[in-house]
């Protein structure tokens, strides 16, 4: 098979690219250029896509013997990654820029270049694994799970999923992957994880986001819409924060208030206490299916929903509803008119914390990624009726 390998430049993109060679492959390496500033050196081991990343990748192609490239994608990563970000904050969401660009970048622009030059496949070393079933190809989480992640690749299609590789799906441990570098030579055996968001290497959103966004000054309103404190912009506030809230009134009971949501229309931050972080319903759109469900999905079933990538999962019931015109909220896309619902399963798991809308959530039967959607919108967990509802939102 012609596999296209990814290589950012870190271990593990090293080694499922030799797994492909060993494997009898006839396997080229293509590091992405994103970054609109190409002199920029990762930090410590925040960031990358770096030059340092790719003169890492390109001597782990030299060694393995195989054709390299590297590809420049800033321009489609700024539109599609860096801008929708900016734009999700604007609106008062709080976005994942990695499923977005495992969406837009490394499975639809390079997947589409990938195939149109030929090759019948694109090599990524993350941990996921691939089944093929008499009714198509399954995205399943990685026999690690510790290491498992499915969750950024939620947002890929069937048809994507049908010219993806994943090597490294069934390795156990990261440690096995660097001993395993360590054994083929490859330097980057021991080169440090990369983290946090590769546009923002010193990890300082907030900051990164003031260089983006004009802050207009507002009201921080506690749930009744009573005002308790301004704030200097609400793009700069996050659900669950409790730290830097300019709080002129205390709360009846003197306990600390956290942000609750964003409203970005009248640009207010509304707080509250603690419990009311607690969420037992989520719904959004945006949503997309890794393959055909094989059931009807406006009947409620039962899944598992992770709404972080280092997340556990909860037992939920879920069902794809048109959206009801009373539960519309500002977050809601204009477009939009069906969204997915998703009630926790409060029996057997602890309600969602700090759950903001612009977040992803991916769905799982089992070990199975079943999709993803945007949440748009939450429910406290003590405001639901009851455990047991029907899902009739």
């Amino acid at each position: 098979m012609k596999i296209l390998a990814a290589m950012s430049g870190g271990v593990d993109s090293a080694v499922a690219a030799a797994r492909a060679v060993e494997a009898g492959h006839e396997v080229v390496g293509v590091h992405l250029a994103l970054s609109r500033m190409p002199g920029t050196l990762r930090t410590g081991s925040r960031g990358c896509c770096t030059i340092e990343d790719s003169m890492d990748a390109r001597r782990a192609a030299n060694l393995l013997g195989i054709p390299f490239y590297v590809w420049d994608f800033s321009e489609r990563f700024k539109e599609d990654v860096v801008d929708d970000f900016v734009a999700e904050y604007a609106a008062g969401r709080t976005p994942n820029p990695c499923l977005r660009c495992n969406e837009k970048i490394k499975f639809q622009a390079l997947l589409d270049k990938a195939i149109a030059l030929g090759f019948e496949a694109v090599a990524t070393g993350h941990y996921a694994t691939l089944l093929d079933t008499p009714t198509g190809r399954e995205l399943h989480r990685a026999s690690a799970w510790a290491k498992d992640q499915s969750y950024v690749l939620g947002v890929l299609t069937e048809e994507q999923l049908a010219h993806c590789y994943f090597p490294l799906g069934d390795t156990p441990s990261k440690q096995l992957i660097r001993r395993e570098a360590e054994e083929r030579g490859l330097q980057v055996a021991q080169k440090p994880d990369s983290h946090d968001i590769c546009f923002i290497p010193d990890g300082d959103t907030r900051g990164w986001l003031s260089g983006h966004l004009e802050r207009t000054p507002g009201e921080i309103v506690d749930e009744t819409g009573e005002v308790v404190g301004t704030h200097d912009g609400a793009n700069g506030y996050t659900v669950g924060q409790r730290r830097g809230l300019q709080l002129g009134t205390p709360a009846a009971d003197g306990q600390p208030r956290y942000v609750l949501s964003i409203r970005p229309v009248s640009n207010q931050v509304v707080v509250g206490s603690k419990d009311r972080l607690a969420i037992g319903r989520i719904a959004g759109g945006r949503y997309s299916f890794t393959g055909a469900p094989g059931f009807d999905l406006e009947v409620p079933f039962t899944c598992e929903v992770q709404i972080r990538a280092h997340a556990d999962p909860v037992p939920a019931t879920a069902a794809l509803r048109k959206i009801h015109e009373s539960d519309r909220t500002e977050h809601h896309r204009a477009d939009a008119t069906h969204e997915i619902v998703v009630e926790i399963d409060l029996v057997h798991a602890e309600p969602l914390l700090g759950v903001a809308p612009g977040q992803s959530a991916v769905l799982y039967i089992g070990t199975r990624v079943l999709g993803q959607f945007t949440i748009d919108r939450t429910e406290a967990a003590e405001t639901m009726s009851t455990v047991a509802s029907t899902l009739a939102v």
